[in-house]
């Protein structure tokens, strides 16, 4: 998969969603057909994160180990490889050494 570089015509909202203490920050955005996204990163931590909708998150740089709600093994991911969340859902995140920037991919 090729690491998505950049969007073009979007709507971007300037103000970031802090998670986690400052341990992720995002910024949603929306493309111009109306699809939107967010675009952040996530430091060094282990987190949960909550779906609604499901998620398609793309890593940009870094890497990460996730594990999805109900399963046991854990997976690694890094930049241009990405993984799907199912909605009304969960998943743990790992990140050690550099920070994992993503882009996730909602609905």
């Amino acid at each position: 998969m090729t690491v998505t570089a950049q969007f073009d015509g979007v709507s971007v909202n300037t103000k970031a969603s802090v998670y986690f203490d400052g341990k992720c920050i995002s910024h949603g955005i929306t493309l111009a057909d109306g699809t939107k996204k967010s675009v952040g990163v996530i430091l060094p931590s282990s987190l949960t994160f909550n779906t609604g909708a499901p998620e398609i998150m793309e890593g940009v740089a870094g890497a990460c180990r996730i594990r999805l709600k109900g399963e046991t093994e854990w997976k690694s991911y890094g930049a241009g490889e990405s993984f799907n969340v199912p909605g009304n859902s969960s998943f743990d995140i790992e990140v050690t050494g550099e920070a994992y920037h993503y882009i996730c991919h909602f609905g």
